[in-house]
């Protein structure tokens, strides 16, 4: 879901009026890769690194320029797929750290996975651009966890209170904005719409993307 939805967004904010016009998008699914929470955790010992560096070759000698990940786990194996894939490989931690910190975003708070949040990489990222990373407690982080697993990746309905509370609580904690870092989490905002408390981290990457090929549709703010 979260990769149809990236394509959706690279198709939105490009300007073109003909299909001609278009970016042209190369899209390997590949759910057979390991679980990224699962492996920076320890809970599993399978690494999802050589699969995903298999895949980003393979989108290479189809012809690919630059490689984007739409999962933000992934991006804890950045450095790592970047030599093992022969083109660009998105950063998408730094991007979106540029993004937020040309947003003038002092504070922010943090909806990701476990292995995003544990794992330190995301918060990094963002504390080297200048900002206080603020991430959910416990209860919270156990709602965002339902949200990506029970809900998206299970192929039901989001539950919006689990959503909203999390969303609150970091709001009322300081965050400026809240950061949506893991995919799933893009799709239930497009679901839910509404106040926008957050920023969509996927939004960003899309955003980006099309930039790279110079046909950004303008305006196009997250």
């Amino acid at each position: 879901m979260a990769t149809a939805l990236f394509y959706q967004m690279v198709t939105e904010m490009t300007e073109a009026g003909l299909d001609q016009e278009h970016v042209e998008v190369l899209i390997h699914s590949c759910p057979k890769i390991p679980d990224r929470s699962a492996y920076i955790l320890g809970n599993s010992r399978e690494s999802p690194t050589g699969p995903l560096a298999a895949v980003g070759r393979r989108l290479a000698e189809y012809g690919a320029d630059i490689i984007v990940i739409p999962c933000m786990t992934a991006g804890c194996f950045y450095k790592e797929l970047s030599k093992e894939i022969p083109v660009p490989v998105m950063d998408n931690f730094g991007e979106i750290a540029w993004y937020l910190k040309s947003r003038r975003i002092k504070k922010i708070g943090l909806m990701a996975a476990d292995g995003t949040i544990k794992g330190g990489c995301f918060q990094k990222e963002l504390e080297l651009a200048g900002m206080e990373v603020l991430v959910p407690e416990e209860r919270e982080q156990q709602d965002v966890m339902h949200l990506i697993y029970q809900n998206v990746k299970a192929g039901l309905p989001p539950e919006p209170d689990r959503f909203f509370r999390v969303i609150e609580k970091l709001k009322d904690a300081g965050a400026q904005k809240v950061l949506l870092g893991c995919t799933e989490l893009s799709v239930i905002s497009r679901e839910l719409g509404g106040e926008k408390d957050w920023v969509d981290a996927l939004a960003i990457l899309a955003r980006r993307a099309v930039q790279l090929f110079g046909k950004l549709r303008e305006p196009s703010e997250i």
